[in-house]
């Protein structure tokens, strides 16, 4: 055990606290059972790192953090550890990729009832079951989704400009305003055209071939290893997911015809809905329904969208300016809203009554004159024209 107590040590010492993101405060950490969902590379170790060193400093003592894929855990069980943890004064325990760790949910379960006077708080993929794992958490756990950066995030931690978030209804209400609140302080427009290439995962250094080197190695990391673990992917079809995913990031917005998806891949049309399923959930697209009310399991999506612009930048051979755009919107909008495939009437619907249209600065009102509650996001201009607001506007939402 002191192996580990080392391991906390050093790991929580090199944890810089210069920029921290305002998810922190969002947490309750106090809770006895906190769960931190959320992509690879989207920045949850950081975050906990952040907090022990915040909250308890740089020694083990009263926390313990611990990286579930440790070799320490191949002679040892989580149970045994935390009775020890216990048994020493400790009060907080902290996993890092818990899905690492085959009999977790187990574990985590049986803690939690022998030491009631014990936190547990543990990061994971966006795959795993919290309801449905073999100990149902999902009573006890207060679970957390973490995203990749808002374009306002990336402005606070690259560019050091500071904004505060708003809420869907302040953008809409009082767009003048906030966006004289942000001319003030930068010009947005190239800004937003670097966080559109750049901007969601925080790990870009200022390279962009290696970043979007990065950005493939997380893909397939969440393809070969999560996917295959979690969704039951044979893997001798993860090759075809990958393929299907470079398909999808050079024909979106792509109107879904299973039938020729299926024949380009060489497989069943249930087998691709349900990959389909599988990578919205690994945060590697977005499905798109006319009526999110109505869905069916197997029921094929209207639109599909790769995950974020930075996937999108980095996997597609063939990168289109309007894609891109669309790309951010459902990107941005779905971290908190329910955002559904417009058709024939706009874009795209948010929360079942707001319309956007999504186009360049020349874009008119034509398509969605008719309809209340209906805007356009346009990309290239920096003040709103009547209901014609800013394309980066909605990045100001977390």
């Amino acid at each position: 055990m002191e192996t580990l107590y080392n391991k906390h040590r050093l790991l929580i010492s090199q944890a810089s606290l210069d920029i921290v993101r305002e998810v922190m405060h969002t947490i309750s950490w106090d809770r006895q059972l906190v769960a931190i969902r959320g992509s690879r590379g989207v920045g949850k170790t950081t975050l906990m790192r952040q907090y022990i060193k915040q909250r308890y400093g740089n020694n083990a003592g009263e926390a313990l953090y611990c990286v579930m894929d440790s070799i320490y855990f191949t002679n040892h069980s989580l149970l045994d550890l935390a009775e020890r943890f216990h048994t020493m004064g400790g009060k907080h325990l902290f996993l890092d990729e818990v899905h690492k760790y085959p009999t977790w949910s187990k574990e985590v379960k049986e803690i939690i009832d022998l030491w009631p006077d014990m936190k547990v708080t543990f990061t994971g993929s966006s795959l795993i079951q919290i309801l449905n794992a073999d100990a149902d958490l999902s009573r006890r756990v207060l679970s957390y989704t973490m995203p990749g950066l808002s374009f306002r995030e990336y402005l606070r931690f690259y560019k050091n400009i500071h904004l505060p978030a708003h809420t869907l209804q302040e953008l809409l209400t009082d767009a003048d305003g906030i966006c004289d609140e942000v001319c003030r302080v930068c010009h947005p427009q190239p800004l937003f055209e670097e966080y559109l290439r750049v901007g969601y995962y925080p790990f870009y250094d200022g390279e962009e071939v290696e970043y979007y080197s990065r950005i493939e190695n997380v893909v397939s990391f969440i393809i070969d290893q999560e996917m295959t673990q979690f969704c039951g992917v044979d893997s001798a079809y993860t090759r075809k997911l990958k393929a299907m995913l470079l398909y999808l990031a050079d024909n979106i917005p792509y109107e879904v015809n299973i039938a020729k998806l299926s024949s380009y891949l060489e497989l069943n049309k249930t087998t691709v809905l349900s990959y389909l399923s599988s990578m919205q959930r690994a945060e590697l697209l977005h499905l798109l329904y006319t009526d999110n009310k109505s869905v069916t399991k197997m029921q094929k999506p209207d639109k599909i969208y790769v995950h974020n612009p930075n996937i999108l930048c980095a996997l597609s051979s063939q990168l289109n300016i309007g894609t891109l755009r669309e790309c951010f919107v459902v990107n941005q909008l779905s971290t908190r809203h329910t955002v559904e495939y417009g058709k024939e009437q706009g874009d795209f619907k948010v929360d079942g009554k707001i319309t956007f249209e999504v186009g360049g600065r020349d874009k008119s009102f034509e398509q969605i004159a008719d309809l209340p509650h209906s805007y356009i996001l346009a990309d290239g201009i920096e003040h709103p024209i009547g209901k014609k607001l800013p394309l980066w506007i909605v990045g100001l939402l977390y």
